[in-house]
């Protein structure tokens, strides 16, 4: 992916090697599950989580359980001085930054008024609007602040041990949690959430699969736009999103999990599902393609 020397991004807090106290999260040792992605309810908030959710086949977590919260979007860069990353990890914030900004440019262009979020970068657990979390929790949105937060750690992990590696497949991500915050300030989100209670959880699951793979889309949406602007792409690049959309497929991560696949509680989309509406968004970079909720078949 072509990122070098664009445009940064203003609305960043570099949070890295800060403590933040006790964190959430993990607990599942050097299992693979904490390497995934989870979903953490507090009092104040919900962390919606972007990429994959495999703890709860363990606990039988609903991944989805939508609480809005009040905004408080800060748009500075809040550095940790004393913080000295490795050569690695400083390359991979400077990517983040340049993502985050590829999306905004997108987004204002597509969206009248859109509301940029915040992105946060942290070392081993941080606290948000949502309450504290540990880096296993992995990337996720928090639409009590409005901000997207992110361990760097975690992409690393995600080329070893979820065999997703590459710039781009880093991006989507980003991408990912960015359609979340669209979700948030277009009042998906709160509808979705009022559903909860009023339907089974069988239902509910299926929801929540729709709200996910529709940020798969909008991800996919931004690729298209930021290609067509930019010329980001490179050979290889849409594979890497393709590849790390299919390694975080709920089917996928059940039979790695747990050996057996239960339709039922997916609550992210299948491996080809997600690579499907991703793709969709690529290809058309229509928003008004996305409705999940009402399309014949996902």
């Amino acid at each position: 992916m072509k990122w070098r020397g664009s445009k940064r991004s203003s609305n960043v807090e570099d949070r890295r090697g800060q403590s933040s106290g006790r964190g959430i999260g993990g607990g599942l040792g050097t299992m693979l599950i904490p390497l995934l992605l989870k979903l953490i309810t507090t009092k104040k908030g919900l962390i919606i989580v972007g990429v994959g959710v495999a703890i709860l086949y363990f606990t039988g977590t609903n991944p989805l359980q939508l609480l809005t919260g009040g905004s408080s979007t800060n748009n500075q860069i809040v550095n940790s001085s004393n913080y000295k990353g490795t050569v690695k990890e400083n390359e991979l914030a400077a990517m983040s930054n340049r993502v985050l900004a590829s999306t905004e440019a997108v987004w204002n262009q597509l969206l009248p008024n859109y509301r940029e979020p915040t992105l946060v970068l942290f070392t081993n657990s941080v606290t948000s609007a949502c309450g504290g979390a540990s880096s296993a929790t992995g990337p996720f949105y928090c639409p009590g602040d409005e901000k997207l937060y992110i361990d760097l750690s975690f992409f690393e992990e995600m080329g070893r041990k979820l065999n997703a590696p590459g710039d781009f497949a880093q991006a989507y991500v980003i991408a990912h949690e960015v359609g979340h915050h669209i979700q948030q300030i277009t009042g998906i989100n709160e509808k979705v959430q009022k559903m909860r209670g009023r339907v089974s959880k069988t239902e509910y699951n299926k929801y929540s699969v729709m709200l996910e793979l529709q940020a798969d889309f909008l991800a996919g949406v931004w690729a298209h736009h930021s290609q067509n602007m930019d010329l980001i792409l490179e050979p290889g690049d849409l594979e890497e999103a393709l590849n790390a959309a299919f390694a975080i497929g709920d089917d996928r991560l059940q039979k790695q999990s747990t050996g057996r696949v239960v339709p039922d509680s997916f609550t992210h989309g299948t491996s080809a599902q997600r690579m499907r509406w991703f793709k969709k968004g690529f290809d058309t970079g229509d928003v008004n393609r996305g409705d999940t909720f009402n399309a014949s078949s996902l």
